[in-house]
């Protein structure tokens, strides 16, 4: 049986078009969460999505396939998550940015793995 501690997961929303000159505003993100030390953070693709604008992105339409959604999303411990919010400010500041109270399963003692 695992061990399940609080934990908050922050997502980022951007898209494929979001740059800090000529680096991907997610990559930059996630690079600063690494040297944060937070315990890990993935960039998710979607295939289909639109924001506040309306403006569909799809990648089944060639027209309509640039610039698709990301997902920076991050789970740390609160405090953690909460001491990089300045970061993800700074460096994305017109993204949407949702925070969710998550449980973590842990394994417990003796799993494998």
């Amino acid at each position: 049986m695992g061990v399940e501690t609080p934990a908050t997961r922050l997502v980022v929303f951007l898209t494929e078009d979001d740059r800090i000159g000529r680096r991907c505003t997610a990559e930059v993100l996630l690079e600063r969460a690494r040297e944060a030390g937070l315990a890990g953070a993935t960039i998710l693709q979607a295939v289909e999505g639109f924001g506040r604008g309306g403006r569909l992105r799809a990648a089944r339409l060639p027209d309509l396939a640039r610039g698709l959604p990301l997902l920076l999303e991050v789970v740390d411990d609160d405090s953690r998550v909460e001491a990089f919010l300045p970061v993800v400010r700074e460096v994305a500041p017109g993204a949407l940015v949702t925070l969710d109270p998550v449980e973590v399963d842990r394994p417990g003692p003796g799993a494998a793995g």
